[in-house]
């Protein structure tokens, strides 16, 4: 019985926690209403502000990673204030996604069922996404007259490119997690009984590691990802990079280590 039950509190939509340089961020509840949004945020600004995480594990519950907007609470919005019902996007999903964004260090998406609409933005502004082989995809905003928000045009542009993103967008065609994986979309499809541990398992890997070099190599994926982007500029950025972490005892520790012919340990110094 979790402590919220034993007090009679109502459970929290999301939580943070942190233990041996792992902070895990873990949605419990598949729709996201008001308080579940607030409580996300809530959850991914305390993974930006740790100072000790070198790794964050953003998981969902088994039934779904998130399927996005609480739809009866968006009916109800639409019904009362038509005018406010789409400012949650500015106000909740914006921040979500500018957090997740934030986090420097690696972000190991879990996911153990559906993952559609705004959930699929969320899912995709991670580095390493690990999904149950039952879990579903899809798009899903045209399907309820909607473009689309929480960044996932987006990311499917950058990871898919135009053509199959247009695809994804307009037809809005729900996909199983083999599919995904073909598409580039998840990085592995495990067993539905183990997807957790699983993910774990990666994250725990990640924080393990070289983590100034993996912060390094984020910023320089990103960078890369970004259009109009000079090569001289990204070359500057690398070496610049290379030159800070060359002087790391991460680095000069697996150098020896490897010609010790020894496995090196990373401390994330």
């Amino acid at each position: 019985m979790s402590e919220d039950t034993a007090t009679g509190r109502e459970p929290k939509a999301a939580e943070f926690e942190e233990t041996e340089g792992l902070a895990t961020v873990r949605l419990n509840t598949p729709a996201l209403d008001r308080r579940a949004k607030e409580e996300l945020l809530a959850a991914l600004r305390s993974a930006v502000r740790s100072s000790t995480a070198r790794a964050v594990l953003f998981l969902g519950s088994a039934k779904a990673f998130c399927v996005g907007q609480d739809l009866a609470e968006h009916a109800r919005t639409l019904e009362e204030r038509p005018r406010d019902a789409l400012d949650t996007v500015r106000e909740h999903y914006n921040p979500i996604v500018l957090a997740l964004e934030e986090i420097r260090v690696p972000v190991v998406v879990g996911i153990g069922g559906a993952c559609v609409g705004a959930g699929l933005g969320l899912a995709m502004a991670g580095d390493v996404r690990v999904a149950a082989r039952r879990a579903k995809f899809g798009t899903a905003f045209t399907g309820v007259g909607l473009a689309s928000d929480s960044g996932l045009a987006y990311r499917l542009v950058t990871c898919l490119g135009q053509a199959r993103a247009m695809e994804l967008m307009l037809l809005g065609t729900v996909f199983d997690a083999d599919r995904a994986l073909e598409l580039g979309l998840v990085t592995e499809v495990v067993d539905d009984d183990v997807w957790q541990e699983r993910a774990r398992e990666v994250a725990l890997r990640l924080a393990s590691g070289p983590t100034g070099a993996f912060v390094a190599a984020k910023r320089e994926v990103r960078s890369a990802a970004v259009g109009g982007r000079e090569l001289a500029e990204l070359l500057e950025e690398e070496a610049e990079a290379q030159n800070r972490l060359g002087r790391t005892a991460d680095h000069v520790g697996a150098v020896r280590a490897f010609l010790n012919k020894e496995k090196p340990t990373f401390t994330g110094d």
